[in-house]
């Protein structure tokens, strides 16, 4: 039986009505996005929200956390005042399992490793009436797909790739731990009314391509910031051939493009994937409702009048693709790699071959990943490469393995990892490689900047489909291509691969394996949470001051960053990981990773009181102490990649106040705002180039703030000249009452107490 069936039925029962009256409201057909966004809304609208203008209320159906960015979020809400969630919260303990020799062995040793915090996070969830799942028990967003996401409805999630429930017809947005904190609160959750970017996808994936190369095609049209500001809705006969796992995948990776989310309307493919996760219930329920949970019919014959942008994608000639090197956008297609190889000096030799995480980890992945491997078998190959295979769930890893998929993948040398993230977010102990050594990896993950699997910057990392990483880890060579090249065999027999095969979803149903959730308690909120003080994993959160009502002067420009500074290079995952319940000891990740634009060193900076140069963090650290308040300078696009809001704690917790960029990140520049920071932009991009490593920096207009009207900033250099320059912000009112207040939360705890 479906979880929270009571919930869906009501959402189920009110949709209509709503949508009705937003019709009504618009004066036109409305998309599913739209007819799903009007459906949630706090209050019930009186006039169109404009696209990428008008600020808007939400109420999501649900929340799921990770048990990296859950420590923080639930640490928030213990100071909500609240004694349960309001809406059904998951949390799920897949990101702080390191990869190492295999799953038994490295499941132990994070059990070990992990308890305090797992144990934590258990009480904590009994406390406040979450649904917790275990070590063990499969990556979020592959649970959430098998559990509890439904078309029609909507969930925020504290990690970028929440996405992937818009496989099965959801609007599912990342966001950081503080957005969780008000859904769960019960107040409004407030998000930008985004705009439209539609994919029309004609004819049907065949042979070697299959749903990921759709992502790493749009990838690479739309770049990784050519969603930002808008959900990106799939439509057409060529999205309701492809399988509700396949959907999933797709809209899972949207993420590496800014997308606020990506979604699928609902279709025959959803009704098999819910009947398959013994959702019948589920799937009757919504057969009821498929002409509201699909677009107006007038969409399909104007979608240019109804989308912002319009992209035509025809599966029948699309090409398998392999996207990299250092960003998820650089699409190349099969047939070009050899030529790449050559002309960019990319390492050919595949050091190691990566499928699975929560991307590509479906049992339709598995099974035509392991028909390669089938063959290979049967033709005398192996694997020349090292070859890991991560199973996104339980479920999926007893079925692949009652199905023999996973006996097949191991015999051609692959080794099976946990049910965890693992290397797709740098929880991977690797030893086959030194730091700083030039070797390339493919996987079939999501994401793929320096550094992120490995902490090796050498590292040449590059995402494909399951079934072309498996070829490509068959041949060891990147400039393969399966489509046409042959490799000898241990006869030295030439050999050609045929195109993969796999079902959708198992003939035999799938197989639960060991059960591993912990079910929400009665009067949960009698149960205590103990935070041991001496913890150097956990930390009780101490409320940030509110504005002192004054402008920002004479401030010291901590780092200008140079280029791509993503939330990995703002706050390293990896190791760092082990940190993420305790803001003191996190904060020593800083800005580590990123490139300091006066001396191009990464990680380090001046103090310019003491003119030494150290650690950014060191110095961040000094000039708190010594009460001096500072900002950061960056570049295009800051903040891409992770939901993590400890790229915003950070900064807050060792005294910034604001961070002054060309562009932002969408998830990013909201955590910035929770947290009571001030994320401006450069009116005049090129004003970057102005900042010099020795400023001092002053924000004036914060008292006479209004929506809409610029701060000025002064720049007193070192030599005595002045110069003023604009920094626009997107503020509104409420927005800026977490200035104010200090954060987000303390609004709310504010409110509690009322």
């Amino acid at each position: 039986m479906t979880a929270n069936l009571e919930m869906i039925k009501k959402v189920y029962s009110e949709i209509k009505n709503k949508i009705e009256i937003a019709r009504k409201i618009v004066g036109r057909p409305l998309t599913y996005t739209e007819k799903i966004l009007y459906a949630h809304l706090y209050n019930e609208p009186n006039t169109e929200l404009k696209r990428g203008i008008d600020f808007a209320d939400f109420t999501p159906d649900r929340v799921a956390m990770q048990d990296a960015t859950a420590q923080m979020a639930l640490l928030q809400f213990m100071s909500a005042g609240k004694k349960t969630t309001a809406v059904p919260s998951t949390v799920h303990c897949d990101h702080l399992i390191q990869a190492h020799v295999g799953a038994k062995d490295d499941l132990l040793r994070a059990n070990e490793e992990n308890k305090e915090v797992f144990d934590f996070l258990e009480s904590i969830s009994r406390k406040y009436g979450i649904g917790f799942w275990k070590p063990g028990a499969g990556i979020i967003h592959q649970v959430v797909l098998e559990n509890y996401a439904f078309p029609g409805g909507m969930m925020i999630g504290t990690d970028s790739h929440t996405p992937n429930a818009g496989g099965l017809g959801m609007i599912a947005i990342g966001v950081g731990g503080a957005d969780a904190v008000d859904v769960m609160a019960g107040m409004p959750w407030e998000l930008k009314w985004p705009k439209l970017i539609g994919i029309h996808l004609t004819g049907k994936l065949s042979g070697w391509t299959s749903a990921k190369d759709v992502i790493l095609k749009v990838a690479g049209i739309l770049t990784v910031k050519g969603g930002t500001g808008a959900i990106v809705q799939y439509f057409g006969e060529g999205a309701q051939s492809i399988s509700c796992t396949g959907k999933g995948t797709i809209c899972n990776m949207g993420a590496e493009i800014g997308a606020t989310t990506s979604v699928f309307p609902f279709d025959e493919s959803m009704i098999k994937y819910l009947n398959a996760t013994k959702r019948e219930d589920l799937a009757e329920l919504a057969n009821s409702m498929k002409d509201v949970l699909t677009d107006d019919p007038e969409i399909y014959l104007e979608p240019k009048k109804y989308f912002d942008q319009v992209i035509e994608i025809n599966l029948s000639e699309l090409e398998p693709l392999v996207n990299g090197p250092f960003t998820p956008d650089k699409a190349w297609p099969i047939s070009k790699m050899k030529e790449a190889v050559k002309s960019e000096n990319y390492p050919d030799k595949i050091s190691v071959a990566l499928i699975g995480s929560c991307t590509n980890s479906s049992y339709e992945d598995i099974d035509r990943a392991a028909s390669i491997a089938k063959q290979a078998i049967n033709k005398g190959l192996k694997s020349k490469a090292q070859f890991t295979i991560t199973p996104g769930s339980e479920q999926v890893r007893a079925t692949i393995e009652r199905d023999g998929q996973l006996k097949t993948l191991e015999n051609i040398g692959g080794v099976i990892l946990a049910n965890a993230c693992g290397p797709c977010i740098g929880m991977w102990k690797r030893v086959d490689i030194k730091t700083g050594e030039r070797n390339t990896i493919v996987t079939s993950f999501n994401r793929n900047f320096a550094k992120r699997n490995d902490g090796n910057a050498e590292t040449f990392a590059f995402v494909a489909s399951p079934e072309i990483t498996t070829a490509l880890a068959i041949a060891g060579s990147l400039s393969f291509n399966p489509l046409t090249d042959f490799l000898v065999n241990e006869n030295g027999e030439k050999i050609k691969l045929d195109p993969p095969v796999g079902d959708e979803l198992p003939a035999k149903g799938f197989d639960a394996g060991e059960l591993g959730f912990i079910a929400p308690i009665e009067n949960g909120f009698l149960y205590e949470v103990k935070v041991d003080s001496k913890s150097d994993r956990l930390q009780l959160l101490e409320p940030f001051a509110a504005w002192d009502g004054n402008d920002l002067v004479d401030m010291p420009v901590l780092l200008k960053a140079k280029g791509k500074c993503t939330t990995d290079h703002i706050s390293a995952a990896g190791p760092w990981l082990k940190y993420r319940g305790h803001l003191d000891n996190i904060s020593n990740n800083m800005l580590i990773g990123a490139t300091n634009a006066f001396t191009n060193e990464t990680g380090r900076t001046k103090n310019i009181f003491t003119n030494e140069s150290k650690s950014v963090p060191e110095v961040a650290r000094d000039y708190k102490k010594h009460h001096h308040q500072w900002i950061v300078v960056g570049d295009e696009n800051y903040g891409e990649g992770s939901s993590r809001e400890h790229a915003a704690l950070e900064p807050r917790f060792l005294n910034g106040k604001a961070i002054i960029v060309k562009s932002f990140a969408r998830i990013h520049e909201t955590n910035l705002k929770k947290q009571g920071m001030l994320p401006l932009t450069f009116a005049n991009p090129s004003d970057y180039d102005k900042i010099r490593e020795d400023d001092k920096v002053s924000i004036v207009g914060l008292k006479e703030f209004q929506v809409g009207k610029p701060f000025k900033m002064i720049l007193n250099h070192s030599d005595g000249s002045k110069e003023e320059i604009l920094l626009n912000h997107t503020f509104n009112d409420r927005q800026f009452d977490w200035f104010k207040a200090g954060s987000a939360l303390n609004l709310i705890a504010k409110s509690s107490k009322i």
